[in-house]
């Protein structure tokens, strides 16, 4: 058996705070419960239907706030606001709900992504009912995810998040809607079988039988159950993320998907990867975290580089899109390998600020569609005249996206930078390379948004353009990007609002797997790169650069 440090698995404590009201119940049971009324609204235009979807949606995300900012401690580590009641007992699966550090921020901004993504598909008119049917079941299921702490829970929600998305491509996408959906439901279904096979040979080690994720993370594992085990994960967490060349699915789904489904996908679900393999990979499986981190660091450097050619290769705008998200969840791998509380922090922030900036860009990009009717940049051009307001939040949301100082982005990309620079863990050579190659990413990052830009709004008039009268970004429009953008511009600005929030968190979950890597260092062979010196002291002073 592998020695287990108590300290490796202080997250797990089963002291966690309760309260008296089920907060995380009632945020997960409002828009499922709300969705099964749909069919009994009298509405026959859907107008009504989308007030009440907007309504419950917005009930949702103000509740998720009020209940945080009440009840969540944001200088305990622990989880908060934890329930637990008997599901289905004769196979000892739990209802089990937490929030901490790395789930709560997270919580809120699938709220807020999902209730603007909500209010652009106002104008969908083809089966109203199904559309927001549809759109309350994921929002249901996205918080679950993130608060889910039964394995089988979480393995049930992350399935029932999946049918909702397949049904928004294949019936509200483009042309190649069906080959989009059916691609994305097979990838994602079939990756989603190593996380129930996973889980089960975890509730099964040892004499305890647990689907509990805090139970499991105490048991102590062989090492070869550790590294099976974590690669199963990797691979069902890596398809949502996603990691190359697990990713071929999201430039078809976001090509095809629209708008407001589009945001979804890439303001939120992509996410649940990078959310997963902190929670189970990272959290539960430490010692196998040792031996798979510098892998996670090459996988996030392709990411980074292959992302940014590959979307600058792209004469789709939503394709150029959907290849710039999986190059900026390179820098998610990067933050999650460092070991350093400031690369973890960066990994969360990243997570939250690309949510935010995806979003925005997506929903621009089908304000674009609705009045081009093209996705391809070759018909477009000489916008800016056009649609000047659409022209300066595009700017904006890309200029945020290629991390230029005051955005959240930066902010983003620097803490994740610095904090695999000052990891310990790894030797000064492996992280140069590193740092190097991530370099030719942030480089070709901005050529291919500028360019995106000049070919959309600046030059000749395209096809798509010439001789058409464009109404510009109306109110409501208008209102969906500036909710993105005020806290991408707040979070830049002033990074504490969002990094307060779990900084307690980061550095406990950074210490742990630093306190993994001289446990195992001495069996290290297949990555002579991660060495094992003596780890120093978190450094407070690094990680106050964030506040």
């Amino acid at each position: 058996m592998l020695y287990t440090d108590p300290l490796l698995s202080t997250y797990l404590v089963t002291d966690v705070m309760v309260t008296s009201f089920p907060w995380l119940t009632t945020l997960i049971a409002l828009p499922l419960a709300a969705s099964l009324l749909i069919p009994l609204i009298p509405d026959k235009e859907g107008k009504t239907v989308r007030w009440y979807g907007l309504g419950v949606g917005l009930a949702d995300l103000v509740l998720s706030i009020y209940a945080f900012w009440k009840h969540y401690d944001f200088q305990n580590s622990d989880f908060q606001l934890a329930e637990s009641y008997s599901w289905i007992p004769q196979l000892g699966i739990n209802w089990s709900l937490a929030v901490d550090g790395i789930s709560m921020p997270l919580v809120v901004l699938a709220a807020l992504v999902t209730t603007l993504s909500m209010l652009a598909g106002w104008k969908v008119t083809n089966k109203p009912r199904l559309f927001y049917f549809l759109m309350l079941v994921m929002y249901s299921a996205q918080i679950g995810v993130f608060c889910a702490q039964d394995m089988i829970q979480f393995f049930l929600l992350w399935e029932v998040e999946l049918v909702p998305v397949y049904i928004l491509i294949a019936i509200w996408g483009g042309p190649k809607r069906l080959y989009a959906a059916t691609k994305f439901i097979l990838y994602t279904a079939l990756a989603s079988i190593f996380i129930l096979v996973s889980a089960l040979a975890m509730a099964f080690y040892g004499d305890n039988f647990t689907f509990n994720m805090q139970e499991l993370g105490l048991k102590d594992y062989s090492l070869t159950f550790e590294l099976l085990t974590y690669a199963g994960f990797l691979i069902a967490f890596g398809v949502k993320l996603p990691i190359f060349p697990l990713h071929t699915w999201l430039p078809d789904a976001h090509g095809e998907a629209s708008a407001p489904v589009s945001m979804i996908l890439a303001g939120v679900l992509l996410k649940m990867g990078g959310y997963a393999l902190i929670r189970v990979n990272m959290e539960m499986l430490p010692h196998a975290h040792v031996y798979f981190a510098p892998i996670l660091a090459i996988l996030g450097i392709v990411n980074i580089i292959y992302g940014a050619l590959a979307s600058f290769a792209q004469r789709n705008l939503k394709r150029r899109m959907a290849y710039s998200s999986i190059s900026h969840m390179g820098f998610v791998l990067l933050g999650i390998a460092s070991f350093t509380e400031l690369g973890m922090s960066g990994a969360v922030l990243q997570m939250v600020s690309h949510g935010l900036i995806a979003a925005a860009l997506f929903f621009l990009a089908g304000v674009t569609y609705d009045r081009t009717h093209t996705l391809n940049m070759d018909d477009m051009g000489g916008l800016a005249k056009k649609m000047p307001s659409t022209f300066a939040l595009f700017t904006i949301c890309s200029m945020a996206s290629l991390a230029l100082p005051g955005m959240s982005g930066f902010v983003g990309e620097l803490a994740v930078f610095l904090g695999f620079t000052t990891s310990d863990a790894y030797t000064s050579t492996f992280k140069i390379v590193i740092v190097l190659l991530s370099a030719v990413g942030l480089i070709v990052t901005p050529i291919y948004l500028l360019s995106m830009l000049r070919e959309m709004f600046y030059g000749k008039e395209g096809k798509a353009v010439e001789k058409e009268v464009f109404l510009d970004a109306n109110p409501r429009e208008l209102f969906i990007t500036a909710s993105l953008v005020l806290p991408i511009v707040a979070i830049g600005l002033y990074p504490k609002l969002i990094t307060q929030t779990y900084d307690v968190k980061t550095v406990q979950v950074a210490q742990n797997a630093r306190n993994a890597v001289p446990v195992v260092a001495q069996q290290m062979v297949a990555f002579p790169s991660l060495a094992a010196p003596q780890i120093s002291a978190p450094q407070p002073e690094v990680l106050g650069m964030l506040k």
